[in-house]
Order: structure tokens, then sequence, then C-alpha cells
């Protein structure tokens, strides 16, 4: 598995430094620093001048990446593996997805930025932009990850499931863990008219043909090595898996994103993004 860790020398990129213990020796790391240097906002400059300043605030921030990637490296856990420093110029977000996709990247790692007018958790511009575009798993931590043996992994569909089983199949995690699966069914009733009796049975058929769902995944995952839980509940996707997150007292959220064509390639759902707003603990992203 190859995993790319960027830092940007804030409290959150150290955090995600720290959380490569949690995952498996990488078969190659590769430490990203993005640099962009902002140009001289003063139009009536002279051009030459303005170049010189630009050149001389690009090299001092070169040289503190160049200290910031040795200063991660010697942080590094015994079995990081196989380590490539790299410095960029650019736009970071374009820069860490480009990176990902020609080095073939399977986990990007990386540091949050943000906090809301009344605390929530938000997401920088940067890791919004990765976890929309890069075309691989990507874990951003919006905190501390302080253990890894329990994961939640809901399910939408045949889709998500395939997704996942392909990402746990590369065995990401250095300590064993146990997933517990879920599959959340929206309380709905059929458009023709039924009783209350009628009504429940129909519940009940399909809350057994879910857990039949996760419980074929959870088959397959124990081929793999790993200890499974399953379950399938009625309510609102997000407010369940968010339930089921506190009650079982995860350490990980493990969502797949949906996957589209055009310019933007990756998009978040819906349930997926109010999950990495709102949960109470990290989130994993797989495509």
């Amino acid at each position: 598995m190859n995993v790319l860790l960027a830092v940007d020398g804030s409290d959150h990129s150290y955090e995600a430094v720290r959380a490569l213990k949690y995952l498996r020796r990488p078969d190659e790391l590769i430490l990203l620093h993005v640099v962009d240097a902002p140009r001289p906002a003063y139009p009536m400059m002279v051009p030459e001048v303005a170049q010189e300043l630009y050149s001389q605030l690009e090299r001092s921030m070169k040289e503190d990446g160049e200290q910031l990637l040795t200063r991660i490296h010697s942080l590094l856990p015994p079995h990081s593996g196989p380590v490539t420093k790299q410095l960029a110029l650019g736009s970071p977000a374009a820069m860490i997805v480009a990176t990902a996709e020609s080095r073939q990247v399977d986990l990007i790692l990386m540091g949050a930025r943000g906090l809301g007018p009344v605390k929530e958790r938000l997401l920088g511009s940067v890791s919004h932009r990765v976890l929309s575009l890069a075309p691989c798993a990507k874990l951003i931590l919006q905190g501390s990850l302080r253990d890894l043996k329990q994961i939640l992994l809901p399910l939408e569909g045949q889709s998500d499931a395939e997704a996942a089983v392909k990402f746990l199949r590369k065995q990401p995690f250095h300590e064993p863990v146990n997933i517990n699966l879920l599959a959340v069914l929206p309380p709905t009733r059929p458009p023709w008219p039924v009783d209350d009796s009628a009504a429940e049975k129909l519940e009940t058929q399909a809350l057994k043909h879910a857990r039949d769902f996760v419980d074929g995944v959870a088959a397959e995952l124990r081929t793999l090595g790993y200890t499974t839980r399953s379950a399938s509940v009625l309510g609102t996707p997000v407010t369940m898996i968010l339930h089921e997150a506190e009650k079982l007292g995860v350490d990980l959220i493990m969502v797949g994103s949906r996957a589209r064509q055009g310019l933007t390639r990756f998009v978040l759902g819906s349930v997926s993004h109010a999950v990495l707003h709102r949960a109470p603990c990290q989130v994993l992203v797989f495509e």
C-alpha cells in the first residue's frame, strides 16, 4: 500500500503524522509539502521589484519547507517503510491530487483546518478539494486518532461494499480491527394504501434483506482476517450512523464517496459530507 502524507506544519498535520502508527507499513511513504508563495498585491509596484520580492519569499518558504520535511521525517514511527520526501510548488490541493495520481497512492493522510461559528468541525478548502478530487482513500484528521480497534462501516449498496472490500483487502491497518457493518433503511411506506400490520411486515422483510446483504459482506471480510459485527436499522442514514458510532464508541468511521463523470470526477454524497462534519470520531473516505 502506497501512502501520501501531506504536511503543512499545522497541529492537525502533526496529528496525521502520529496516526501513521495505526497503519500497516507502507510499500512507499511519500512525504509531501507544497509551497504556494503569494504574489505581491501591489499593482503600482515596479515589476522587477515585485519579482524580486516574490523570489525572495519563495526561496524562504522553500527553505522552511525543507526543514519541515526533515523534522517530520524524524518523527515518523519505526514501521513507516521506504520514505520519499517531496517539495512541490503550486496549489496545495492540485499538487496533492496530482502526486496521488502519479505515484498511484492508495491512501492520502493529512490534517484539516477550520472551526465553524458554532464549534462544528469544518474542513479547510484544501482538504475539501482533496476529498472531492483525489481518486483514492482519504483520511483527513480533524483531531487526534487515539486508538484504532473499532471501525464503523455503513454501506449504501453493492458499489459501496465492493469499494470497501477492495480497500480493506490491502490490509491497511497495523493492528487487528473489528469492522461493524451497518445498513440504514429510511422508514418509508409503500405508495399503495396498507394497514399498519402490513407496513410493519414490509419493513421487517426489508430489514432482513439489508441484514442478509451486510452479513454477506461481513463473511467476505472475515476471510480476509477481520472480525465483524452486522446490523440493519430503520431511520435517517446520517442520524443512525452517528447514533451507532456513539453507541459503539468506534474509533473510525469508513464511508464511501460517490463517483461521477466530468471535470469534478469525484464528489461526496450528502450522507458522507454530513458524517464528515458531525462524526464523534475520525472519518476515512474510500473510493
